[in-house]
C-alpha cells in the first residue's frame, strides 16, 4: 500500500510532536475554536427559533421537527464529502469555503418567509456546517503534539459551548424581546461569512497535508515557524532543530480512501466509530434541540424556557474542562465512556424531574456529561486513521452520526405522543447507553504520534 504511513513516521511528524505548545499553536486552536463556536450559535439557535415559531406561525409538531431536521440533512452530506475535499484541497481551504457557505445562508435564513424557504435554507447552511466541524478536529489534531493531543481536541471542542452558550444568551435576550426577535438571531449567524477570511490568509495549512501532498519545503516551511514561536509556558521543552523533510506516500483517490476506511486493519475502529457516532448524535440532537419547546409546552412561558436553557447551556463548560483533563490521564475509551454512561443517567433524570430546581438540575448534568463525551470523540476520532484518511475517515463518521441527528428530531414528537418526557428521554439513555459500550471498540493512543498504527 504506497499511501500508508511508516511506523517510524516521517519528519515533519517527529519535528512537530516534539514541540511544546507554542503561541503558534494557541492561534491555531483559537482560530479554529471560533469557528467553531459560530457553528454551535448557528446550530443551537434552531433550538429558540423553533420554539419563536411554534408561537408565531403556529407550526406544528411535524413542521417543526422539518426545520430543525432540515440543517442536519445538509450536515450529513457536507461532513461526507467535506473530509474527502480536505484531504485533496486542504484542511484550511476547505474549513474557510464551509465557513463562508453557512454564514451566508444562515443570514439569508432570517429572510425567510414561510416554512417551505426555512427549511431549504436550512439545507443548504447544514452543508456548510457538517463539512466544516470533522475538518477543523482533523486540522488542530494535525499540528497538536502526540503528548497533549486528546486535550488540545477536548479544548477546541469546548469552543462548541462557547457558541451554543451565545445561541442561548442571544435566545433568552433578543428573540422575546423585540417583534421578529428570530429573524436577528439567524441574522447574527452571517457573521462566519466575514471570519471565513480571517480563516483563509490568518491560518497555516496543515503541515503533515503539506507533506503528503509533496509539498516538503512549504511544510517545513510551516513547521519552522511553529518552532521559532514561543512556548506559552516557561521552562517549556526547547523548540527542536529543524530535521530534513522525509518523502512522503502518494495521494489516494476519493473511492480508495472509503475503502481503506474498510480495510481488515480499520474495520473495527471503523465500524465502533460509527456506532459512537450514530447514537451520540440522536440523543444529543434529539434532546437538545428540542428542550426549549419542551418547556415551553409544559407551561412555561418563553422568556422562562428560554432563561432555563440558558443555565443548563452553561454546565457545558465545565464537562469540557473535567474531559480535558481526564483524558490524558484515564484515555480516550476510559473517559469517553464514563461520560457517556452519566449521560444516560442524566437523560433519565431529567425526564423524570418535577419542578424548577428538578429540572435546571437534571438538564445541567445532561449537559455536562453529554458535552464531555463530545470532546472525547472529537479527540479520539482523528487518532484512528493515519493522515491520508484522517479527514475522510473522520468525516464519514460524522456523516453517519449526521443520519441520526435528521431522525432525531423527526422522531420526537411521535415518542411524546407515545410515552410523554420520560419515554422519550428513557430512549435517550439507551442510545447514551449503547454508545458507551461502542466506544470500547476503539484503539485508545493517548500519547502516540498520529501516524503511527
Amino acid at each position: 500500500m504506497t499511501d500508508a504511513p511508516t511506523r517510524t513516521g516521517s519528519a515533519i511528524a517527529t519535528r512537530l510532536d516534539r514541540l511544546p505548545f507554542t503561541r503558534a499553536h494557541l492561534k491555531v486552536v483559537t482560530g479554529s475554536g471560533l469557528g467553531w463556536a459560530l457553528d454551535a450559535m448557528d446550530v443551537g439557535l434552531v433550538s429558540f427559533v423553533i420554539a419563536a415559531l411554534i408561537s408565531e406561525w403556529s407550526l406544528t409538531g411535524e413542521q417543526a421537527s422539518w426545520i430543525a431536521s432540515a440543517g442536519f440533512i445538509g450536515m450529513a452530506v457536507g461532513a461526507s464529502v467535506g473530509g474527502l475535499l480536505a484531504d485533496r484541497f486542504g484542511r484550511r481551504s476547505v474549513f474557510a469555503v464551509t465557513l463562508l457557505v453557512y454564514g451566508l445562508a444562515t443570514g439569508a435564513s432570517a429572510l425567510a418567509g414561510g416554512v417551505a424557504v426555512l427549511i431549504a435554507l436550512r439545507v443548504i447552511v447544514g452543508l456548510g456546517l457538517g463539512a466544516e466541524l470533522p475538518v477543523a478536529s482533523t486540522y488542530v489534531s494535525e499540528f497538536a503534539p502526540a503528548r497533549i493531543r486528546g486535550r488540545v481536541i477536548v479544548i477546541l471542542e469546548a469552543f462548541w459551548a462557547v457558541g451554543w452558550s451565545a445561541a442561548a444568551l442571544i435566545g433568552y435576550l433578543v428573540i422575546p424581546s423585540i417583534e421578529d426577535g428570530w429573524r436577528w438571531a439567524l441574522a447574527l449567524g452571517a457573521v462566519p461569512a466575514a471570519y471565513a477570511l480571517v480563516v483563509r490568509w490568518g491560518l497555516p495549512e496543515s503541515a503533515r497535508w503539506l507533506e503528503r501532498r509533496g509539498r516538503h519545503a512549504e511544510a517545513s516551511d510551516v513547521v519552522a515557524r511553529f518552532e521559532s514561536s514561543r512556548p506559552l509556558r516557561a521552562g517549556s521543552d526547547a523548540p527542536v532543530a529543524p530535521l530534513p523533510a522525509a518523502p512522503g506516500p502518494s495521494v489516494a483517490t476519493h473511492e480508495r480512501r472509503i475503502r481503506e476506511l474498510w480495510s481488515p486493519e480499520l474495520s473495527a475502529r471503523t465500524a465502533a466509530l460509527w456506532v459512537v457516532w450514530f447514537c451520540v448524535n440522536f440523543a444529543y440532537y434529539g434532546a437538545f434541540i428540542w428542550i426549549p419547546a419542551i418547556l415551553f409546552s409544559q407551561g412555561y412561558d418563553l422568556v422562562k424556557s428560554f432563561g432555563f436553557t440558558l443555565v443548563i447551556t452553561l454546565a457545558q463548560l465545565p464537562g469540557y474542562a473535567v474531559a480535558a483533563w481526564l483524558i490524558e490521564v484515564w484515555g480516550r475509551r476510559a473517559t469517553l465512556s464514563v461520560f457517556l454512561v452519566g449521560a444516560a443517567g442524566s437523560a433519565v433524570f431529567f425526564g423524570t424531574a418535577a419542578g424548577e430546581g428538578g429540572v435546571i438540575g437534571a438538564g445541567m448534568a445532561l449537559s455536562f456529561f453529554t458535552l464531555g463525551a463530545w470532546g472525547a470523540l472529537y479527540a479520539v476520532t482523528p487518532e484512528m486513521y493515519p493522515t491520508s484518511l484522517r479527514a475522510a475517515g473522520a468525516g464519514w463518521a460524522a456523516g453517519v452520526g449526521r443520519i441520526a441527528s435528521i431522525v432525531a428530531p423527526l422522531s420526537v414528537p411521535p415518542l411524546l405522543a407515545l410515552g410523554g418526557t420520560p419515554f422519550l428521554f428513557a430512549i435517550f439513555a439507551a442510545f447514551f447507553v449503547v454508545a458507551a459500550a461502542a466506544a470500547w471498540g476503539l484503539a485508545d493512543r493517548r500519547g502516540i504520534p498520529l501516524d503511527d498504527r
